[in-house]
């Protein structure tokens, strides 16, 4: 049985809101304390901190609370060593009646060189929740450059395949 409720509460809001509002970065340096063994970032903490970024945009864009519904890939490209500095950027993409798809991108800057890769892709989706169990309807997003335009379009594609693998 799910915790949330059914119904969605509150009316609709009338107005979108552009991607620009729900923008969030964030950085922390890869401390000893996350370490695996090869003293690289263990995922996990990677993970935690990609959670994390993707909230702040979720909430930033419903303007309440929100609820981590589902990560769909996480893809990692390069391992990030100790004492590298860890730069989230995440945005929502697109929003429905309650969810948002919220696209995060990490890159990793070894602070002595300047030199920054690109080390993270990850697609989550949140629900806005009023802190009771309910979920709460949210803006829709208005795109406004053609970058935003391609991620809204592709967001559609990926929660059709979500819908879609739900029925299996």
């Amino acid at each position: 049985m799910s915790a949330w409720k059914l119904e969605a509460t509150g009316s609709a809001p009338t107005e979108g809101r552009p991607v620009r509002e729900s923008m969030s970065e964030t950085s922390e340096l890869a401390l000893l304390n996350d370490a695996n063994p090869l003293g690289y970032l263990i995922g996990g903490r990677l993970m935690h901190l990609v959670d994390i970024g993707a909230a702040i945009a979720a909430s930033r864009h419903a303007r309440a609370p929100v609820v981590t519904a589902s990560v769909d890939s996480m893809s990692f490209l390069h391992p990030i060593q100790i004492g590298e500095l860890v730069i989230v950027r995440s945005a929502v993409n697109r929003a429905w009646n309650t969810s948002m798809e919220v696209g995060v991108k990490v890159f990793v800057e070894n602070l002595m060189t300047g030199d920054v890769r690109h080390t993270t892709t990850a697609y989550l989706t949140f629900v806005a929740v009023d802190g009771k169990g309910g979920k709460i309807r949210v803006a829709p997003v208005i795109p406004e450059t053609e970058d935003e335009k391609r991620r809204y379009e592709r967001a559609g594609i990926r929660r059709q395949y979500r819908l879609d693998m739900k029925k299996l």
